[in-house]
């Protein structure tokens, strides 16, 4: 399910690194130690009345050069502003109202996005300081006063950013839609690979309303079978990109991988797996969905003996967590193997919807505890009582055990490898919760 975009936006050093995290902070789960761009602390999901949403956080990068400090400032703002629904500018109360504070302002007022000012340092309840009236020079809405710090005022401010959004406008379109996100690094071939797709073969093509916060959606219909493919391309310019805009180009990424059923993780074959790669491939990880490695520019390559097989070995230890995922080798410029792509996305798509039934769960979990007893600590052995299916996309399944502590994580996988060999589950992640007998679910 699509989720609205909120971006803290201001000026360094007013707090909204300390902001996002006191917001991401209260819920935040990273379910294995995975490459992602997360750890980066500039992009994560939230949650508010049960309701959730993205946050982006444009603090913590400093300028390059003293005199380029709205220049910088308006490259990541931006960016931000460009994928937001809702826009929160964030000034600091101690400070008081600054020349760089009305200039953003003016650039905000420009993009026409609902904007929430906050002042952020109201670290002492009370009456209101007279620097706070200083601020209605702005030109926006009355500020809320906060302390990002003690989070005073942060449910105030949540509301707020939720009274600007219509959450009915993100639900889950048509289910027979298959959504598929077309990411990698920037020249790796997805815009050619998306136009060589609409151009050959197709029956239903219209350009759709996307969304500001990412690139262009186009749906597409082929032997019955409807698509939107999310192209992601254009996310940085060409040429020499300062880190700024680096870091904030990846996040166009990611929000198309929100938004998808289906990644297809463009690798350019002359360049193998790269840094950049690992993040996206290990934030579409860490999101469940379903997952193919495109190899593109497979022409330029010559062949030889065993090309292709050492080719996937290098993309196994390049994305190590990813190990589900099959790879399929293109060329986006020629056309070949393009059409293997289709049954494939319906194919990773199916699986990462996979609801297994209990009883047949239980039949492959005894199975596989006869072949291979659990693990014992200090005398004591871990009893696995039951296994169910939690929920799909990915598949979860919750585990009923005597302890925690002796359902080791080499265990678990190989109770994981049993259920992919008689299931499949080819092309997505697969969950564990661990919960001991008559343990309450809290979440």
């Amino acid at each position: 399910m699509s989720k609205p975009t909120f971006a803290i936006v201001g000026r360094p050093n007013v707090g909204k690194s300390t902001l996002f995290n006191k917001i991401i902070g209260q819920r935040i789960s990273i379910v294995e130690d995975t490459p992602g761009i997360t750890r980066d602390r500039i992009y994560a999901e939230g949650e508010w009345r049960n309701k959730k949403f993205t946050l982006i956080d444009t603090g913590g990068i400093e300028p390059t050069k003293d005199d380029v400090i709205l220049t910088q400032m308006a490259a990541q703002a931006n960016i931000a502003i460009e994928m937001a629904d809702v826009i929160v500018f964030m000034v600091n109360l101690q400070d008081g109202l600054t020349a760089t504070d009305m200039d953003i302002a003016a650039m905000l007022q420009k993009s026409k996005k609902p904007i929430v000012v906050v002042c952020n340092k109201a670290d002492t309840p009370g009456e209101v300081p007279m620097e706070y009236y200083e601020f209605f020079n702005l030109g926006l809405d009355e500020p809320l006063l906060i302390s990002s710090v003690h989070g005073m005022g942060v449910g105030d401010l949540l509301d707020k950013m939720y009274s600007y959004v219509n959450f009915d406008e993100f639900e889950e379109i048509e289910e027979d839609i298959i959504k598929v996100a077309v990411i990698g690094k920037p020249n790796v071939g997805k815009s050619s690979l998306i136009n060589k797709i609409l151009g050959e073969n197709r029956v239903i093509v219209s350009n759709i309303a996307g969304t500001t916060r990412d690139a262009i959606d186009t749906e597409y219909e082929r032997d019955g079978q409807k698509y939107i493919f999310v192209d992601t391309a254009g996310m940085r310019k060409r040429g020499k990109i300062d880190e700024t805009v680096e870091r904030y180009s990846v996040i166009r990424s990611l929000a198309a991988v929100d938004r998808c059923d289906v990644v297809l993780m463009l690798i350019d074959a002359t360049e193998g797996v790269t840094e950049q790669d690992t993040k996206i491939a290990g934030y579409a990880h860490n999101e469940g969905k379903a997952c193919i490695v495109v190899v593109n520019k497979w022409d330029l390559i010559e062949k030889e003996t065993n090309t292709m097989k050492n080719y996937k070995t290098d993309i196994l230890n390049g994305l190590p967590f990813m190990q589900y995922a099959p790879s399929e080798f293109i060329s986006a410029m020629t056309g070949a193997r393009i059409d293997r792509l289709f049954d494939m996305i319906k194919y990773v798509n199916a699986q990462n919807a996979m609801r297994i039934p209990t009883g047949v769960l239980n039949d492959v979990l005894n199975e596989a505890i006869t072949k291979v007893q659990p693990p014992s600590d200090k005398g004591k052995r871990l009893k696995i009582y039951y296994i169910t299916q939690a929920s799909t996309r990915p598949p979860t399944f919750i585990l009923f055990v005597n302890s925690k502590d002796l359902a080791h994580y080499s265990y678990v996988r190989y109770i994981e490898n049993q259920i992919r060999e008689t299931f499949g589950l080819k092309g997505t992640p697969v969950r564990f919760i661990i919960r001991e007998r008559g343990e309450k679910d809290n979440g």
